[in-house]
């Protein structure tokens, strides 16, 4: 039986290649990306069981007093066994200037890009303003007190930042 993912605030991107033995589930809070679900990331119903959980850069869109519960949510509809991967910005060494630290596919990105958001698309998308940032102990904390095991950190370059947690 082919394993499955749930690709929470997948917004209009692809799993990378990684993933592709994967069966995909889309889950974004937003109906314009066609997801599969529709639903938080805090609240994401009875949407059954999976292997894996995947997000890429939605989790820092919370409030920090949102991410408990959103990891906390990734672990249940985990199997057992399952895994959970997130990637955030990793904040460790930005600082809020205009000095552009990263060459996107959107763009340049600064450091105040980083903290707040991509200010260039802010106005029109409000709901991709970054509410909460991490560094590799931060992140790794959340992870444990959301009772995952096995949890690994890792800083990946590029200002991005993975974390690995098992159920």
């Amino acid at each position: 039986m082919q394993k499955t993912i749930l690709h929470v605030g997948c917004g209009g991107d692809s799993l990378p290649d990684y993933c592709s033995g994967f069966k995909e589930t889309r889950l974004d809070i937003s109906e314009i990306n066609k997801p599969d679900i529709v639903a938080s990331m805090t609240d994401m119903g009875d949407i059954g069981e999976y292997d894996a959980v995947f997000c890429q850069h939605a989790l820092e869109h919370l409030h920090p007093y949102e991410v408990p519960v959103a990891l906390s949510e990734f672990r249940r509809v985990l199997k057992e066994g399952g895994s959970a991967m997130v990637f955030v910005p990793d904040l460790e060494d930005v600082r809020p200037t205009e000095e552009v630290i990263l060459e996107s596919p959107a763009g340049p990105i600064t450091g105040l890009d980083m903290i707040y958001g991509f200010r260039k698309v802010l106005k029109e998308y409000p709901h991709m303003a970054h509410n909460t940032g991490f560094i590799e102990e931060t992140l790794n904390k959340a992870f444990v007190d959301a009772g995952f095991s096995k949890v690994h950190t890792k800083r990946m370059g590029n200002y991005s930042l993975m974390a690995v947690g098992q159920k």
